[in-house]
């Protein structure tokens, strides 16, 4: 898989030139200009809907950790997998280790991780729909949508196949022996790994339907507050759309992006899918290309910051160990004496 990440990066860098070139460094340069400094408040107001998501992994582990704490958890899990080339699940390896510092239950926090993504592909899907009614409604862009829809149906098989999986059972434990088998029953990696038990705990979380409606709900509502950062930063650019516009550009851009999992970050895919759906919704080349480089630039200062915050974190964690002081044994009491 990483190896096709790496395949697809020239790819998309091939694209975002091309684009660049298409429509002109210097008109682009110019109309982010105008907006200036003002750009930057998309950079906190993405702490909104990613805190919505956050608070929906919070109900599916019962609670059991803070949301401050989870909500930086996640902004760590989705720097990863966006910035990073871990393939759509370094974030979720990651989130799960991270969890684990404040969940004693490393089995429970990796169940909930499992069935956030089964949510969070449900959610991507139904936002993704929305985007193309959207579409249908506010434009007559055939040639544009059938694209989209087609990247969008030819995206679904996989990840259909793998919640069948995982609602089937058992997956995991059949992983575990097989790991067992090819590496050795006393290797390293599987010395916290539970197959059976992991199996269960995704089990009576897929079971709860009010549970997980809800965890639904809630990240589809940051999906859609996420739609605002569109709507916002075209303002900023000096061309407003509709809410709806905005809301059927992000989703649109979403579905794609998806389906191009094998570009990192989407790069390049991104960029291409915002400008397409800009100029369907009235939007000039130069604000269209303008607005795909600034949601880029806020997904990066974002990210890193999230990238920097982890890695103090992780010094903090590592010299506290250091320094704590080694248990005291002790006295031994001479019965004899």
């Amino acid at each position: 898989m990483k190896w096709l990440q790496w395949a697809g990066l020239p790819i998309g860098i091939a694209i975002l030139i091309a684009l660049v070139l298409r429509e002109g460094a210097g008109d682009v340069v110019h109309v982010i200009g105008q907006a200036g400094f003002a750009l930057l408040w998309l950079v906190p107001f993405h702490a909104l809907p990613l805190l919505l998501d956050a608070h929906a992994w919070r109900l599916l582990l019962s609670r059991r950790a803070s949301l401050p704490f989870l909500f930086w958890v996640a902004t760590v899990r989705e720097a990863v997998n966006r910035l990073l080339p871990a393939a759509g699940i370094g974030g979720e390896i990651v989130g799960i280790r991270l969890a684990g510092w404040r969940i004693d239950d490393t089995s429970g926090v990796s169940a909930s991780v499992i069935v956030e993504v089964m949510v969070t592909i449900a959610v991507q899907y139904v936002f993704s729909a929305l985007g193309l009614v959207l579409i249908v409604a506010s434009t007559h862009h055939a040639d544009a949508l059938g694209t989209i829809g087609l990247a969008f149906l030819l995206s679904l098989p996989l990840p259909v196949v793998a919640v069948v999986l995982v609602r089937r059972g058992g997956v995991f434990h059949a992983i575990e022996r097989w790991a067992a088998h090819l590496l050795g029953d006393a290797h390293p990696l599987l010395k916290d790994l539970d197959g059976k038990r992991l199996d269960a705990d995704i089990d009576a979380l897929m079971s709860r339907s009010v549970l997980l409606l809800r965890a639904f709900l809630w990240q589809l509502a940051g999906y859609v507050l996420g739609a605002l950062e569109t709507y916002w930063a075209l303002a900023l650019l000096g061309h407003e759309v509709s809410v709806a516009g905005a809301l059927a550009i992000e989703a649109a851009t979403q579905a794609v992006r998806h389906a191009a999992f094998m570009v990192p970050g989407g790069l390049g895919v991104q960029e291409a899918t915002v400008v397409l759906l800009a100029q369907m919704f009235g939007v000039g080349h130069e604000v269209a290309l303008s607005l795909a480089l600034v949601k880029r630039m806020r997904e990066v200062i974002f990210g890193c910051l999230a990238l920097l915050s982890w890695q103090v974190a992780e010094m903090i964690r590592t010299g506290a160990k250091r320094n704590r002081p080694a248990s005291v044994s002790p006295p031994v009491t001479d019965t004899h004496a």
